[in-house]
C-alpha cells in the first residue's frame, strides 16, 4: 500500500471513498440501535468503511467502521505500525551513547523528530460555524439495547496539566445527558483524569475541549499507550512528518486542532459527580454504572460540512480491535529498550487486551521470565494487564497454538505461577466485583537451560468428559494438554472432580466456561476464559500448601471462567432491531 498523508478527516475519507474502500448509505437511518446493527455486520464481513448520509434527528452525517481493517489503519497512519516502533528503537540507539558519528547518522530522520510540536495558526476549518451548544442536533449513537443513553464515543478529550501545562489527547466516552451536558467517562488510570486530579488539589474546575475528526493520527495517538507526560498531538505531527496546526478555543484557553470536524469546548467542575452508564463496552458485557465527573459544554464550533466521527466497541471482533492490534505492534519494539530480555509480546485483542498478555523472553538467566513479568506489571499502561504469560524468545506469542503447547510442556506451578490477589485493574473488568481493582496472576512457559527439567509428556487424547460427568455439556482438548469444558452450575466442584477422573492425568490446565461460550471457535473461547475470572477468586490447584508465608501451588491447575451472579449482562442486540435491520438490508446500498 502506497504511503499516503492526510490532512483531516475528510482527505481521509475522501481517498478512501475513491479506492473503492468506503460506502455512503442515503438512507434514513435511526441513530439508536440501528447503525449498531448494520456496522456489526459490515465490520465483520471486513467490509468498507461507511458514512450515514440521512441519520434521523440530525443535522449532520455519520461516518463509522473507518479503521475496521489492519489495510485501513495502515493506510491512515502512513506506514505499517511496527516500523514506528523499530524506526524509534534505532534512532535511541544510534544516539545512545551519544557522539558524532551517531549524530550524522541520524540526521536524516531530525526533520520528523523536529515534527514532534504542534504549530500555532489564527484561524482553522474547525472553528468556521460557530453553534450554541446543542448536542441534539448531532449524530449521537445508542450502541446496544441496555445502555444508559447515547453516547459520543470517537470523541478525543483535550485536557490540559494546571501545574505543568502538559497537554493530554485520550478518548473517553462521552454520555449525553441533555443539550449541555455529558458524562465524563475517564478512567483513573489516564492522563485526563490525572489532569482532574491536579486540579482539583488547586480548587479549580477543569477545561476541555472534545475533539472530532482532525488527522486520523490524531485518533490512533489518543488510544495508544505513550509513556506519562508525552503529548499525543506532537507523536501524532511525528507521525504525520509535519506539525498539526492548532488554534485558540472560542471560549477557552485551550489551544484545539484547526482541521477537526467538530470542537466542543466545556469545563468539569469539581465534586460535581453524576452516575454514567450502563454501557457495551469491548470487554463484551456492559460496563458496570458508577459515579463520574460531569462535562458542561459551553459551546461547539465545526467546519461547513462537518462528517461526525463514531465507533461502535462491543464483543469482538469490533473496529477497535485493529486499532489496538497496530498500537500494540508499533509500541512492542519500544519495550525492548527498557527491558532487553523482551522480544516480542503481543495483547489479545479477543480477550479485550488487558485481559491477557504474552511475552516472548531472552532467558539469560533462571527465571528471568518472571522478572520480566514483574517488570512489565509497572510498565505504563501494561498495569492494567490480568493474566500475563511468558514463553522463550522463539516462540511467536501470537500464535496460540504454540503457546498453549509451550504451558503445557513447560509450566511447573510449583516454581512458574505468580499470584497478586489485590492491584489495579482496568475500570471495565467487572470480575472481582470491586471498581478498578482486581488479582492478576503470572504463568511463566519459557524453556529450562539445558540440564534442567524435562519436557511434560502432552495428551494427544482425553476420553469424552460428557461419559464420565453428565453435567458437561460440551468439550474440546486444546494443544498443550488444555482442557476446556462447558457446564451450566458448579464448576468449581466439577474441576475437583476432574482432577480425580482417571484418563486426565496428563492435562496440564482445565477451563470451565459457560453455556454461551462456543469452545471449538477460538476467539469465542480466548473470550470466554480471559475476560471471565478473576485469579484470586477463581484459580484452584490440585495442591495447595503454605511453606512459611508462602501459598506454593502444585499439580493441574482448574480456571472457573463461568458467569458469576454480580457480572453485568452480554452484549447482544434486540431480536427486533436484527429483523429491522435483515429486512432493509438492500435498500441501504441503493445508490
Amino acid at each position: 500500500m502506497p504511503k499516503k498523508q492526510f490532512y483531516d478527516l475528510q482527505e481521509y475519507t475522501g481517498y478512501l471513498e475513491a479506492i473503492g474502500d468506503l460506502v455512503r448509505v442515503k438512507a434514513e437511518v435511526d441513530p439508536i440501535l440501528e447503525i449498531t446493527e448494520i456496522s456489526s455486520r459490515v465490520i465483520k464481513e471486513r467490509g468498507p468503511a461507511l458514512i450515514f448520509e440521512n441519520v434521523r434527528g440530525a443535522s449532520h452525517p455519520l461516518a463509522i467502521n473507518l479503521f475496521g481493517t489492519e489495510e485501513r489503519v495502515e493506510l491512515a497512519l502512513g506506514r505499517r505500525p511496527r516500523d514506528v516502533g523499530e524506526e524509534l528503537v534505532e534512532l535511541f540507539h544510534k544516539v545512545n551513547p551519544p557522539s558524532l558519528k551517531s549524530f550524522f547518522s541520524v540526521l536524516p530522520k531530525a526533520y520528523d523528530l523536529l515534527s514532534m510540536r504542534t504549530k500555532a495558526v489564527k484561524y482553522g476549518a474547525s472553528q468556521e460555524v460557530e453553534e450554541r451548544p446543542d448536542l441534539a442536533k448531532l449524530p449521537v449513537i445508542k450502541c446496544w439495547p441496555l445502555d444508559g443513553g447515547r453516547f459520543i464515543t470517537l470523541g478525543l478529550v483535550l485536557t490540559q496539566d494546571p501545574v505543568t501545562n502538559r497537554r493530554n489527547l485520550g478518548i473517553y466516552r462521552l454520555q449525553v445527558y441533555d443539550e449541555k451536558t455529558t458524562g465524563m467517562h475517564w478512567h483513573p488510570h489516564k492522563g485526563g483524569a490525572a489532569h482532574y486530579h491536579e486540579a482539583g488539589k488547586l480548587a479549580r474546575d477543569l477545561e476541555a475541549a472534545v475533539v472530532l475528526g482532525g488527522d486520523p493520527k490524531m485518533i490512533f495517538t489518543a488510544i495508544a499507550p505513550l509513556p506519562e507526560g508525552m503529548d499525543e498531538l506532537a507523536f501524532a505531527s511525528y507521525l504525520r512528518g509535519r506539525p498539526i496546526p492548532m488554534v485558540k478555543g472560542r471560549g477557552i484557553s485551550l489551544a484545539v486542532p484547526a482541521n477537526a470536524e467538530f470542537i466542543i469546548e466545556g469545563v468539569v467542575p469539581q465534586n460535581e459527580l453524576r452516575v454514567e452508564g450502563p454501557f457495551g463496552d469491548h470487554f463484551g458485557h456492559y460496563s458496570m454504572e458508577a459515579d463520574f465527573p460531569v462535562f458542561h459544554v459551553s459551546g461547539i464550533t465545526h467546519r461547513l460540512n462537518p462528517i461526525f466521527p463514531a465507533t461502535v466497541v462491543g464483543k469482538p471482533p469490533k473496529e477497535d480491535v485493529f486499532l489496538g492490534m497496530a498500537a500494540g505492534d508499533m509500541f512492542s519494539p519500544l519495550v525492548r529498550i527498557i527491558h532487553p530480555e523482551v522480544k516480542d509480546m503481543w495483547a489479545y485483542p479477543e480477550a479485550g487486551f488487558h485481559n491477557l498478555l504474552v511475552v516472548s523472553v531472552d532467558e539469560r538467566y533462571p527465571k528471568n521470565g518472571i522478572k520480566a513479568m514483574l517488570a512489565l506489571w509497572g510498565t505504563g499502561q501494561l498495569l492494567l494487564t490480568k493474566v500475563m504469560i511468558t514463553v522463550s524468545s522463539d516462540v511467536n506469542p501470537r500464535d496460540w497454538n504454540a503457546v498453549l503447547t509451550e504451558i503445557g510442556e513447560n509450566f511447573d506451578p510449583d516454581e512458574d505461577f505468580l499470584m497478586i490477589p489485590w492491584a489495579p485493574l482496568d475500570t471495565l473488568d467487572f470480575t472481582s466485583g470491586k471498581l478498578n481493582v482486581g488479582s492478576k496472576m503470572g504463568i511463566n512457559a519459557v524453556r529450562g537451560n539445558a540440564g534442567g527439567r524435562n519436557k511434560r509428556k502432552i495428551p494427544g487424547r482425553v476420553p469424552d468428559p460428557r461419559e464420565k460427568h453428565n453435567e458437561i455439556t460440551d468439550w474440546r482438548l486444546l494443544p498443550g494438554g488444555i482442557l476446556a469444558i462447558k457446564l451450566e452450575k458448579n464448576p468449581k466442584e466439577m474441576l475437583r472432580k476432574m482432577f480425580g477422573t482417571p484418563g486426565y492425568e496428563d492435562v496440564r490446565i482445565i477451563a470451565a466456561v459457560s453455556p454461551d461460550i462456543d469452545v471449538h471457535d477460538d476467539t469465542e473461547l480466548i473470550w470466554g476464559i480471559f475476560t471471565r475470572f478473576d485469579p484470586y477468586l477463581d484459580v484452584i490447584f490440585e495442591r495447595t500448601e503454605l511453606r512459611g508465608s508462602a501459598v506454593v501451588y502444585g499439580g493441574r491447575m482448574g480456571i472457573d471462567a463461568t458467569t458469576k451472579s454480580w457480572y453485568p449482562l452480554v452484549i447482544e442486540m434486540s431480536e427486533d432491531v436484527r429483523d429491522k435491520v435483515t429486512e432493509r438490508w438492500k435498500e441501504y446500498w441503493m445508490k
